[in-house]
């Protein structure tokens, strides 16, 4: 994760409307802000608009953006939050025979123990992958949460498929070690 101070010189180049400034802010903020979404929206097909809609937003915004005022995380975030809280108003009540599938998720949620551990989980994980050095961290979300393919990673980080593949197998390797795996 950048610090506050780029990410605020980031947004002063999206305000210029500086795309590659605008991609690492992206790449920087993404999971976060959709971590947000996601947890107000609990569904990643709405998530992946709203984060969609909110970044389209912060390109358009990011002159009006003042670090006096709050965080550049903080400012975003509640873009992302805004939008999601409003996804979740004009959603009217549907009923069980409209989506059959809200049975299946009920009876498919895990029960509140099962969440804490899966939370606990998540939260070292993260750690773990906060341990590697900065591009790879990228080289691992871009990957595996994203889901970038191999070829695109290594256009992304200028380098050989066969390299991205070894640095994406020692990431791994480095974060199944930390987790005690």
């Amino acid at each position: 994760m950048l610090t506050p101070a780029e990410l605020v010189g980031l947004i002063e180049a999206v305000a210029r409307r500086d795309s590659a400034a605008f991609e690492r802010l992206y790449a920087a903020t993404r999971a976060k802000l959709y971590g947000v979404v996601l947890r107000i929206l609990r569904r990643q097909d709405l998530a992946e608009e709203v984060i969609q809609e909110t970044y389209v937003k912060i390109w358009n915004s990011a002159g009006q953006f003042n670090s006096q005022l709050s965080s550049p995380i903080t400012w975003m975030a509640s873009i992302a939050r805004n939008r999601a809280i409003d996804i979740v108003r004009k959603k009217t009540e549907a009923s069980i025979e409209e989506e059959p599938q809200a049975m299946e998720v009920a009876a498919e949620s895990p029960d509140p123990l099962a969440r804490r551990e899966m939370s606990e989980e998540l939260k070292r994980l993260l750690e773990c992958i906060g341990r590697l050095e900065p591009d790879r961290q990228r080289l691992v979300l871009l990957a595996y949460y994203n889901g970038w393919s191999r070829e695109q990673l290594a256009e992304k980080f200028a380098a050989p498929v066969n390299t991205v593949k070894t640095w994406l197998r020692r990431s791994m390797l480095d974060i199944r070690e930390c987790l005690g795996l």
